[in-house]
């Protein structure tokens, strides 16, 4: 039986909202991504800032994770959209640790379009098999993708 970690980041709370929810649902461990320093300012300079960090592909230092991934054969993996791609702490999360043989299950949230978000995460993961992504879209920061479909989701990754 496969071991499953939930692993998010979320800058709002919406991708941390869904990641509780999924846990609630499918089970396995959950563990938060987080940078080692917060964003601040309001959301128009931190917008300004995601835009310059995705630009120049950096990757903020994040905090060391409460599990080892090596433990775990399938991880759920949430995350906003930040200008079409995964969120820079989200590229430090994938191109520091080993993903080899794992089974990745992306769920962006994204209140405009999602780019290639799927994409990148695939090319950043290439020995590992990236498939049933979701992406799940807010406007502001009430839901726009039906709970209905989201619920479909969650049953066929169980």
């Amino acid at each position: 039986m496969d071991k499953t970690l939930i692993a998010f980041y979320s800058y709002t709370g919406n991708t941390r909202k869904l990641a509780s929810q999924i846990h609630s649902t499918i089970g396995g461990d959950i563990i938060e991504i987080e940078t080692t320093v917060l964003y601040e300012g309001d959301y128009n300079s931190v917008v300004k800032q995601g835009k310059d960090e995705v630009t120049r592909r950096y990757k903020p230092a994040i905090r060391p994770l409460s599990v080892q991934l090596d433990k775990y054969d399938t991880i759920v993996l949430g995350m906003p959209v930040w200008w079409y791609t995964i969120a820079p702490a989200v590229l430090t999360f994938l191109t520091e640790n080993n993903f080899l043989g794992k089974k990745i299950i992306p769920f962006a949230t994204n209140g405009g379009w999602i780019g290639h978000t799927f994409k990148d995460i695939k090319e950043l993961c290439p020995d590992s098999e990236v498939k049933n992504e979701i992406n799940i879209k807010y406007s502001g920061d009430r839901l726009s993708t039906s709970m209905k479909e989201i619920e479909k989701w969650m049953d066929d990754i169980k």
